[in-house]
């Protein structure tokens, strides 16, 4: 047993690339259970003899009484153990090395088994710590078999799982076709270490141009942000550190080659080099590329951009089924929403219109207003005294005139609003759309822009259909249901959603209560329309 440890230290350690020490620890391991097997159950320890590299076994008994003695697997006669050592007294323990060549071979193979188990572990921790070392990283592999629609990708030591959800759409493989994945993630698994990959991550397309682009890994271009539609289309946001290098074009390379090359490995997805910009509406301008747009109208407390673009290019500013437009916002992290030149004008006469009515202001007064992106009342009631004094040259008294007009006339239009006018809130149900009865081209065609406009709004911080019923207290479900026509479902989602009272959502906006609830835009304007109607009361 002892001539075979030594060997198992020597070759396994060479051979597997394991650590010495862990090594050891397997084995002496395996001797305490294959000492268990042989002798019974009694108190062992190993230890490994550097000088002889053997491990040595050592049993621990007790001394007792010789009349005493009622276990010999843990207990040793007062008799037996003075001929050992006269020092012992009753109660002290005493350690007595054991051959390990008595084993036998039961209890070998059962340390055998041990050892392996303990390599196996060594080498699937040491991929783990390796892949680990590659998460978010580009690795190269080789499509090893498939699993259903799943890609299994042989990594080399272990092997990777490129999912369906994973793929760029179309994409086909075949057995031993070459395959470069971004790594997702690394997880442990009873079959062993489980490599997530990706061939649809944006971060992907910058690991690309990382390894393409010299310029990039040398620091002097960086890459801002990027955004995909994987298989069609992509952007990447780029700028640089040296005024003399041009970002945009280092990306591109001579006659387009290195782009090229990136392209083709995405299997032909363009790809829009946009330049970075500080300035967060030159940036959302950038980004809209190719559409040139005439004006943007920014609303820093919502995050959101309203970029005006000349007619003729609505339609190349939001991109074919609105990809453009969507890449853009995910690029920039902005909402945005596009408007037609035409449709502008009809909406900004419309915000004058009503912001005109406001005491001590003027139609001049209401155009500033709107140009700075105060569209309604309620948004300039909230405004500070401070600004609107700076903005529009008013005196103190002026501008708290303006606010307190602003107040009762955001009140007076939340009165005019009809909760059950188009639906009532009791009939709707979650993941339907709410849609007009009647309804013209032009208005089809802006609503098909709001829907657009709607998938590039902040993810919601809820999900409706997930709200259990059951989870919220009777008596806030109750209270909810106060409101005209709100059904328990609905309730239950107010509640979920972080709600205290009719406050709460009487002081927040349309965009504020469906962010937080998940709930539409249009129904979101209703709760709190009915909420401040009660508030107001």
């Amino acid at each position: 047993m002892q001539i075979d440890l030594k060997r198992v230290i020597e070759t396994v350690g060479k051979e597997k690339n394991i650590d010495r020490q862990l090594l050891i620890g397997a084995l002496r391991e395996a001797v305490l259970t294959a000492a268990r097997k042989h002798f019974g159950d009694c108190v062992f320890e190993t230890r490994f003899n550097e000088e002889t590299e053997e491990i040595e076994l050592i049993r621990y008994r007790t001394v007792v009484a010789d009349e005493e003695l009622t276990n010999v697997s843990k207990q040793i006669p007062a008799s037996e153990a003075l001929q050992m050592d006269d020092s012992l007294q009753i109660g002290d323990e005493i350690g007595e090395p054991l051959p390990t060549d008595q084993l036998g071979r039961i209890a070998a193979q059962a340390a055998k088994q041990s050892i392996v188990q303990k390599v196996m572990e060594a080498e699937k921790e040491k991929i783990v710590r390796e892949f680990r070392d590659k998460k978010h990283q580009i690795v190269i592999g080789q499509v090893r078999r498939f699993d259903k629609a799943d890609i299994i990708v042989d990594l080399g030591p272990t092997e990777g799982v490129l999912p369906v959800r994973e793929q760029i759409p179309g994409e086909k493989y075949k057995i031993r076709d070459k395959v470069i994945a971004f790594v997702i993630d690394v997880k442990k698994s009873t079959r062993g270490p489980q490599v997530m990959l990706s061939r649809a991550h944006p971060e992907l397309l910058i690991r690309l141009f990382e390894q393409e682009v010299t310029e990039i890994s040398e620091g002097v271009v960086v890459i801002q942000s990027a955004a995909r539609d994987p298989g069609s289309r992509s952007k990447i946001a780029v700028y640089s550190t040296e005024p003399s290098i041009d970002p945009v074009g280092a990306c591109v390379g001579i006659k387009g080659a290195r782009v090229q090359a990136i392209v083709q490995e995405l299997r032909g997805e363009k790809i829009d080099i946009i330049p970075y910009d500080r300035d967060p509406a030159r940036f959302v301008c950038n980004a809209l590329a190719p559409s040139e747009p005439s004006k943007v109208i920014v609303n820093e407390r919502l995050h959101i951009m309203e970029v005006v673009v000349p007619d003729e290019h609505l339609s190349l500013a939001i991109g074919k089924r609105g990809q453009n437009v969507r890449l853009a916002a995910q690029l920039t992290g902005w909402k945005v929403d596009i408007r037609s030149e035409t449709k502008m004008r009809e909406l900004v006469q419309e915000y004058k219109n009503v912001i005109a009515q406001i005491p001590a202001l003027g139609e001049m007064r209401a155009e500033i207003l709107v140009n700075e992106g105060y569209k309604d009342p309620a948004d300039i009631s909230r405004m500070d005294p401070r600004s609107l004094v700076k903005l529009l040259r008013l005196t103190p008294e002026e501008a708290e005139q303006v606010i307190q007009g602003a107040s009762e006339l955001a009140a007076q239009s939340d009165e005019q609003v009809d909760l059950a006018s188009d639906e009532d809130l009791e009939g709707f149900h979650l993941g339907e759309p709410i849609i007009d009865d009647e309804i013209g081209e032009t208005e089809e065609a802006e609503a098909a822009i709001d829907d657009i406009v709607a998938k590039t709004r902040p993810q919601p911080l809820l999900d409706p259909e997930k709200v259990d019923v059951k989870s919220v207290p009777v008596e806030r479900l109750r209270y909810w249901m106060q409101l005209k026509g709100v059904a328990e479902h609905i309730a239950a989602v107010i509640h979920t959603a972080g709600f205290s009272d009719f406050s709460s959502v009487a002081t927040s906006n349309a965009d504020e209560i469906a962010y937080k609830t998940g709930l539409p835009v249009k129904l979101s304007g209703k709760l709190h329309a009915e909420t401040t109607k009660i508030i107001g009361n």
